[in-house]
């Protein structure tokens, strides 16, 4: 039986306000004959896999079912980035109004000293303005929620704070709270009510100004999804200086076909990808394998768009463009890893979820015991309505937020960047932690690390030389050479005569001396080969992982300079650390599968997979996932991204490049390994403080429920309960500012 074609369709979808919304859409869209759909909050996407030749409309129509909206994919400039801004100023507002409106309110309620005659109606003034319109973004999600049949954070807040202002227009306009003159004063006694004296507009009011701020910093922290794709797609070069009728013409890379032969000049970037014509180089392949070294290239040899030439002057002739380069395929793994990583549902949603049903049918079998008891239905009412409102707890609104804020802004201090409450979800689970090896574990530069002197030659010499002629060249192995010798002797001597043998090394005069410099082929060429003892040592440096640079002058081979990248001093410790948080360490690396084995045995990692090109690195991390292994991974190169994306849990070194920092979940602004180990522990840390704090949020409430359903919730008890909830919550949450950074043992 043969396949049914399949193609791929993402829309854009609008009106999600959480995780579960997500959730929602993606059930309701894969009951769809032969669909198969995710659905991702952060980026507001779904990607689907249709049969060929699918409608759209009916997937478009499916989510409006749902009660959302959405729409195929627009290709135009930054506009969604003017959109999310735009949602973010609206929401903004309402966060300003809100705090502005509440804060007297609540004062008002709290403070005797600050009820005058007609305090009561003030209130409502200032309260209503606060549930109804800067309230509305929850009320809207609950009605799509309770239409849905399910419940989430913002069916608690809707219906708390709206029962609580409902009940307080019922006490002000037919009880006895609108009289002038009158006062809540604080008693901590127990005592039946009839609940037409009592308003709770501070109740309504501080609920929505809470739960409102903290959407906003979550919503501001989700800003930058899909930054990633745009600093990938930088990396490119914006023009390209083509040879038409032998003269070079410069247009837009847009405009470049299959089969133009184009320049490329020492420090440009490559326009596309291509095979080299004529001319010889060394390009800086970093942004495919993360490698420091520049790969030697010439005729016939293929060279990536992106990638930057270093060497001579290049002709190409171009292979692929626009969405077939391995760039633009590398900005559609990033997208796919997003698009594909599932939001995780907010703990306050979870608890939500079971809490607001429990706590409505509480409220209505309060009202039906009531009335079955022979009371009167105002009676009962106000123990109904009451039980809703206590079940609203304030400091549910700062449970997160709080958290979030402290924990970030000391994260911030250690040079830990969080980017938003789904990740600390991912931290508690990681069992796996993956490293990318240059720029990550070493240093990502080049280092002289040995000096093998021939028969009759000094160090000194040997370097004065060598370092003497590597400074005119920009090859990054001869500016190791050249840095090192300098440091070391001071001032070196200017090079006469320098010629570059692309590939091979250099030559020139130093001192009167013929020098050449550069591999152990172009000394032998030049009638120098390297004696036994200094084969031997370049035989074992090179056997480590290492480059040997060979060096002769005046007709004979005097020594060998070996050069490596080299770890960092605290990469170890880091490593011992992450194994400490029961994480297993993995070394992931482009680099040839020797060079990974000395770094790995180094460090102390066990299991090594080299030799990578960036969608090997993302289907490592997933078969490590497929395994069942939660994985966090740790790197800092353009070839990271797509791997930072798809891991459970990405990591990115700030000191390395955009494009890895945007895709990651958590970004360290030091290049200390050790930081990526205090990122881990500090967001575990945070994701036990928000639990903590969930659960004082709902317990104090929780407690009140049986006074309020006996009908002897005592309106300033319930504030004050309220009120210490609120207190208990920040104050646990600043308790977060004590974490001290491994470093500081």
């Amino acid at each position: 039986m043969s396949a049914v074609p399949e193609s791929r369709i993402e829309l854009e979808i609008a009106g999600m306000t959480c995780a579960s919304c997500a959730a929602r859409i993606e059930k309701k869209l894969n009951r769809l004959d032969g669909v198969a759909a995710t659905v991702n909050y952060a980026t507001e996407k779904a990607a689907l896999t249709v049969p060929s030749g699918y409608d759209p409309q009916r997937l478009i129509a499916a989510v409006e079912q749902a009660g959302y909206t959405a729409a195929l994919p627009q290709h135009r400039e930054p506009a969604p980035e003017q959109a999310a801004d735009h949602e973010l100023a609206a929401l903004r507002s309402r966060v300003i109004t809100a705090l502005g409106l509440a804060t007297p309110v609540i004062a008002m309620a709290m403070i005797p000293a600050l009820q005058f005659r007609y305090w009561q109606w003030a209130s409502l003034v200032l309260a209503a303005p606060v549930v109804v319109w800067a309230g509305r973004p929850f009320h809207t999600a609950a009605w799509a929620n309770l239409k849905h049949g399910t419940a989430t954070m913002d069916t608690l807040v809707s219906v708390g704070t709206l029962a609580a202002f409902l009940w307080s227009l019922y006490a002000l306009f037919l009880g006895t709270a609108g009289v002038p003159g009158m006062h809540d004063r604080f008693e901590l006694s127990v005592r039946p009510s009839d609940g037409a004296g009592n308003i709770y507009l501070e109740v309504a009011a501080g609920v929505t100004l809470f739960v409102l701020a903290g959407r906003y910093f979550e919503k501001r922290s989700k800003r930058t999804a899909g930054a990633a794709l745009r600093a990938l797609l930088e990396l490119g070069a914006k023009d390209v200086a083509v040879l038409r009728d032998g003269a070079e013409t410069h247009i837009p890379v847009d405009h470049l076909t299959v089969g133009d032969q184009f320049v490329v000049r020492p420090g440009e970037k490559v326009a596309t990808d291509g095979v080299v014509i004529s001319g010889s180089s060394a390009v800086d392949v970093s942004m495919l394998t993360g490698e420091s070294v520049p790969v030697e290239v010439g005729a016939g040899d293929g060279v990536t768009g992106g990638t930057v030439n270093v060497g001579g002057r290049l002709v190409l002739r171009a292979t692929r463009v626009g969405d077939d380069t391995q760039l633009a395929h590398m900005a559609k793994s990033v997208e796919e890893a997003q698009s594909g990583k599932a939001g995780v549902q907010r703990l306050a949603d979870r608890i939500s979820g079971v809490f607001v049903p429990v706590v409505i049918g509480i409220a209505v079998a309060t009202l039906g015991a009531w009335l079955a008891f022979g009371f009167p239905a105002t009676a009962a009412l106000t123990a109904a309505v009451a039980v809703l409102i206590i079940a609203c707890p304030c400091a549910l609104g700062l449970a997160t937020p709080t958290a979030l804020l402290v924990g970030t802004g000391r994260a911030a201090q250690l040079g830990v960047l969080i980017n938003g409450p789904e990740v600390l979800e991912s931290t508690r689970r990681v069992d796996t932690v993956v490293l990318d090896k240059t720029g990550t574990v070493t240093t990502g530069k080049m280092t002289l690390v040995d000096v093998i002197g021939g028969a009759g030659t000094d160090r000194a010499t040997l370097l004065r030389y060598a370092g003497a002629l590597e400074d005119a060249s920009e090859h990054p192995i001869a500016q190791a050479i050249a840095k090192a010798a300098a440091a070391e002797l001071g001032h070196l001597p200017a090079a006469e005569g320098f010629t570059n043998s692309e590939g091979s090394g250099v030559r020139g005069t130093v001192d009167g001396h013929a020098v050449v410099v550069g591999r152990a082929s172009l000394l032998a060429d030049c009638g120098q080969p390297l004696d036994p003892d200094l084969s031997v040592g370049k035989e074992r440096a090179e056997a480590e992982g290492k480059t040997a640079v060979a060096v002769g002058w005046d007709g004979r081979a005097r020594g060998v300079l070996v050069v490596a990248d080299t770890v960092k001093p605290t990469s170890a410790e880091a490593v011992r650390q992450f194994r400490a948080l029961g994480l297993t360490p993995i070394l992931l690396t482009g680099d040839n599968r020797g060079v990974a084995k000395r770094i790995a045995n180094e460090v102390g990692i066990a299991q090594v997979i080299a030799e990578t090109m960036p969608a090997d690195k993302v289907a490592a991390i997933k078969r490590l996932q497929a395994e069942g292994k939660v994985v966090a991974m740790v790197g800092d190169g353009v070839n990271d991204a797509a791997a930072l994306a798809t891991a459970d849990l990405g990591v990115a070194m700030g000191t390395g490049t955009d494009v890895a920092i945007q895709a990651a979940d958590l970004t360290v602004t030091r290049g200390d390994l050790r930081a990526a180990v205090d990122a881990i522990r500090l967001s575990r840390r945070t994701l036990t403080t928000i639990k903590a704090n969930l659960f004082w949020a709902f317990g104090y409430n929780i407690a009140a429920i049986p006074l309020a359903a006996l009908g002897m919730l005592n309106p300033m008890l319930a504030g004050a309960a309220m009120a210490f909830s609120s207190v208990f919550v920040v104050a646990n949450s600043l308790r977060l500012r004590s974490f001290t950074s491994v470093t500081a043992s």
